[in-house]
C-alpha cells in the first residue's frame, strides 16, 4: 500500500548538471541474454573500455547484486520479477546521478525488462541482446548450472524448464557464439559514440 505522506525531494543539483560535468550522456546498458551466454564478460569488457575513456560508470552483475540487494530473492518467477523490479529502481537512481550504469541479467521476461525500460527516458534504456544458442552456453557452463538443471537438481532454470523470452527490437544484439569479444566491445563504444553518450 503506498504511503500518501512521501513526496519525491527535488534537488537543486539535477541529471543535466551531472551530465554536464561528466561529459557523457547518462544512461542504462541493459545485458540480457541465457546463463553463459557471456554478458558478464562483455559488460566487464565494456565498461573497462568506457572507464579507460574517463567515463563514470558501474556494473550492477546478476551474482554480485544477489549477495546484498536481493538476498532475499529466490529463483522462482515471482522472485525473478522482483529482482528485475528491484533492479530497475537502483538503476534509474544511477542514471539520475549521470552514470552510464551496465547491468548484467538473464531477465528472461519482456516484460520485466520493459517495466526497467519506462522507469527511465525513452533514449535512456539500451537493450543489449547477448544472442548466444543454447547448446553453446550448456557446452560453456561455467557455474555447472545447466548439468544442475538437467539432473533435476535446479528448478525453474532459464532455458530448461523456464523460458527465456527474446528481445524483440532490441538495440544493440550481439551473436556470440564465434565473435571476438574485442569485435563486441566496438560495436557496443560505436553505439554510444554515434548517438551522442560519449565522446569519440
Amino acid at each position: 500500500m503506498k504511503n500518501e505522506n512521501i513526496v519525491w525531494h527535488d534537488q537543486h543539483v539535477t541529471k543535466e548538471k551531472r551530465e554536464m560535468l561528466l561529459k557523457q550522456k547518462a544512461c542504462v546498458l541493459w545485458f540480457t541474454g541465457l546463463s553463459g551466454s557471456g554478458k558478464s564478460t562483455i559488460a566487464n569488457a565494456v565498461e573497462n573500455e568506457l572507464f579507460k575513456r574517463g567515463c563514470r560508470t558501474y556494473l550492477l552483475d546478476g551474482d554480485n547484486v544477489r549477495h546484498g540487494l536481493t538476498k532475499d530473492l529466490g529463483f522462482s518467477q515471482h522472485d525473478r520479477i522482483e529482482n528485475i523490479r528491484r533492479i530497475g529502481e537502483v538503476s534509474k537512481l544511477f542514471v539520475d546521478s549521470g552514470t552510464i550504469i551496465l547491468t548484467a541479467f538473464i531477465s528472461p521476461f519482456i516484460v520485466d525488462r520493459l517495466i526497467a525500460r519506462n522507469l527511465v527516458a525513452e533514449n535512456e534504456f539500451i537493450e543489449i541482446f547477448v544472442d548466444t544458442p543454447l547448446e553453446i552456453c550448456e557446452q560453456r557452463d561455467p557455474k555447472g548450472l545447466y548439468k544442475k538443471a538437467r539432473n533435476g537438481e535446479i528448478k525453474d532454470f532459464t532455458g530448461i524448464d523456464s523460458p527465456y523470452e527474446k528481445p524483440k527490437n532490441a538495440e544493440i544484439c550481439i551473436k556470440n557464439n564465434n565473435s571476438n569479444l574485442e569485435e563486441n566491445i566496438n560495436v557496443i563504444i560505436k553505439y554510444l559514440i554515434e548517438n551522442g553518450y560519449i565522446n569519440a
